[in-house]
């Protein structure tokens, strides 16, 4: 006679992360934001202005940029996000806007890091505009 086991289903509860690392880039054509992603590099959610309906030259506005943070986040706060580490990059306009939607939306902010990659004397610039 077989005996039949019984299937353990073992259900995820929402996690709680304490310290998650948001990358913004915010470019002057673009604002979007990589990734919220946990410590490990897990990515846990992510938005762009062009998926939250924003097109063509309205996706580098700062309203643009504010209302794609709080949709990452709000996935994000979901998930159990508590306090966030941000990297910023890009010299656009949305860079300040990002990252006060961040304080309005409750988070603890640990960090606040520039990442923008700066040449060190590498391509020549394109010539200067005769009008």
């Amino acid at each position: 006679m077989k005996i039949k086991q019984k299937k353990q289903i073992i259900k995820l509860t929402n996690k709680t992360f304490l310290v998650e690392l948001s990358t913004f880039k915010t470019s002057f054509n673009n604002s979007l934001i990589y990734s919220v992603t946990d410590l490990k590099g897990n990515v846990i959610s992510w938005s762009s202005s062009g998926s939250c309906g924003f097109k063509s030259s309205k996706k580098a506005t700062p309203f643009a940029a504010k209302t794609t943070t709080s949709l990452a986040l709000k996935k994000g706060i979901e998930q159990g996000l508590k306090q966030v580490e941000i990297n910023i990059s890009g010299p656009g306009s949305g860079r300040e806007t990002a990252i006060r939607s961040v304080q309005t939306m409750g988070l603890g902010i640990i960090l606040i890091k520039d990442v923008t990659p700066l040449p060190h004397n590498g391509c020549r610039p394109s010539k200067k505009r005769r009008i």
